[in-house]
């Protein structure tokens, strides 16, 4: 069979898949991601709540989240927090756009997913950091494990810079993997100046009108996503923070939120990691938890 005819084949099918998919999650109730590692990945206690649960603070400690979580300390947790038999269904992957070639990691399914997460690194950072199965606690091989298992798709990308272009080509990537799994619901979480490119998305009006949720982890803060075609379709925003952390002060992105909140009881969240720092949030962050709230509230 000639190659063209076989690959239309395949996306013929996996359209085929993808719409029973979410007529059965119509049918049914939203999509909820099974449990990976819970009990180790749980959020420490909790030292107090506000907002109707929207705000959290957390109890984060280096010694006990850090010291005894890691082998190596920031750069090889204990074993009992990976499984990397997921590397099985890990691709790099370069795909060729009108805004450039993307370099790409790609874990799950790339045709016919039941949803789509997509990391974005920070200054310094690479496609790599986003798939590392050891640091940050094993966090991002929670991630790739809980796509693969739940018929999703991971994406960690290389991009050329935090302007225009970089969001360009993200952008296309997203458009890519939205019409191989036009079913999806997509996903963006934004490590540190990673939030730069989130906040472009959200105002474009071809990713503000099919993104479903963004997490900034750790990151900044935009007023202009109170105008964005994101925020008018009420995308759901999680928002991690170190209250120590230096780079992004914790209370001016706290006072963002809050004037996300203001707005009609806007869906979003704000997990406040007390002592915790700039990386905290990535390490910590319960992604199953957050995930599966923002897919309860997703346009």
């Amino acid at each position: 069979m000639p190659l063209g005819m076989a690959l239309r084949y395949r996306r013929f099918f996996a359209l085929i898949a993808a719409t029973a998919l979410s007529l059965s999650v119509a049918e049914g109730q939203t999509l909820s991601l099974k449990s990976f590692k819970d009990d180790l990945f749980a959020y420490p206690a909790t030292l107090s709540t506000s907002d109707n649960g929207a705000y959290t603070v957390l109890d984060y400690r280096e010694m006990r989240d850090i010291n005894q979580r890691d082998e190596v300390p920031e750069k090889r947790v204990h074993a009992q927090y990976t499984d990397p038999g997921v590397r099985k269904v890990q691709q790099d992957l370069m795909l060729k756009t009108d805004a450039g070639d993307i370099r790409h990691v790609a874990v799950g399914r790339t045709e016919g997913a039941s949803i789509i997460v997509l990391y974005l690194h920070g200054q310094g950072g690479s496609r790599k950091q986003g798939v590392d199965d050891f640091t940050f606690g094993g966090n991002f091989n929670r991630i790739k494990n809980l796509m693969a298992a739940n018929n999703g798709l991971y994406l960690s990308p290389d991009f050329p810079d935090f302007g225009d272009k970089g969001a360009a080509q993200v952008a296309a990537l997203i458009d890519h993997y939205a019409e191989t799994s036009p079913s999806a619901k997509i996903f963006v979480a934004c490590g540190s100046m990673g939030g730069i490119i989130c906040w472009k998305l959200a105002a474009r009006n071809d990713t503000g009108g099919r993104i479903n949720g963004l997490l900034l982890l750790g990151s900044l803060w935009d007023d202009s996503f109170l105008t964005s075609p994101a925020f008018k379709r009420r995308v759901p925003v999680f928002f991690g923070q170190g209250s120590h952390d230096v780079v992004f002060p914790v209370e001016k992105q706290e006072a963002f939120f809050r004037s996300i909140l203001a707005k009609k009881a806007y869906p979003t969240r704000f997990v406040r990691f007390e002592t915790g720092t700039h990386g905290t949030p990535i390490r910590m962050v319960d992604w199953r938890g957050t995930l599966n709230w923002m897919l309860t509230k997703a346009p």
